[in-house]
């Protein structure tokens, strides 16, 4: 058992390293590793605001990337590492691709589909079902994405602020009087 634990941190390692990539893009911290046979075959991390794409989340992007270099749909001999529940597009995604394997750093209460709000990976009415692991490298993970969105509200704040202190210095009517429209 605990050579299984080690080999899904190890892949949830790289995972993590894929979420980081889209941290320093100022992207949602979210990465996704396929393996096959023991090595990584596809990559992904999230790329919708740089991409302007709303498909470019970081399970769609591994999915293509390892179905390139299997030459295949299907991925039926592999497992999926991400570091945050997949959600409804992705889980989806995964289910269609064959994925057997699913192995989730940290849940999504607000807008995961594999166990959180909706479970698309284990629903039995679908021709295909994913065995799922949660929490591997859990505290990483969830500390990656409330670190971001830390400092993405601090960001805004700041921003706030400036517009603010702007609008004072120039005179505008906002500012003067509150009951201006």
């Amino acid at each position: 058992m605990a050579a299984i634990k080690s080999i899904q941190e190890k892949y949830m390692g790289e995972a993590l390293k894929q979420a980081k990539k889209a941290y320093t893009l100022g992207e949602v911290p979210i990465g996704c590793v396929i393996v096959h046979e023991g090595k990584i075959i596809g990559r992904g991390y999230n790329r919708r605001n740089t991409d302007r794409n709303t498909l470019a989340h970081a399970e769609i992007t591994a999915i293509n990337k390892a179905s390139r270099h299997i030459e295949d749909w299907r991925l039926e001999e592999c497992t999926l590492y991400v570091t945050l529940e997949p959600c409804q597009m992705c889980a989806g995604a995964i289910v269609q691709a064959r994925i057997p394997e699913a192995v989730i750093g940290c849940m999504n209460p607000k807008a995961g589909c594999a166990g959180s709000i909706l479970n698309i990976l284990e629903m039995p009415q679908f021709n295909h079902q994913v065995s799922v692991t949660r929490g591997v490298l859990e505290e990483e993970c969830s500390s990656l994405l409330k670190q971001f969105f830390a400092e993405l509200r601090e960001k805004n704040r700041r921003e706030k602020e400036m517009r603010l202190q702007l609008a004072a210095e120039s005179g505008s009517p906002q500012t003067q009087d509150p009951s201006f429209p």
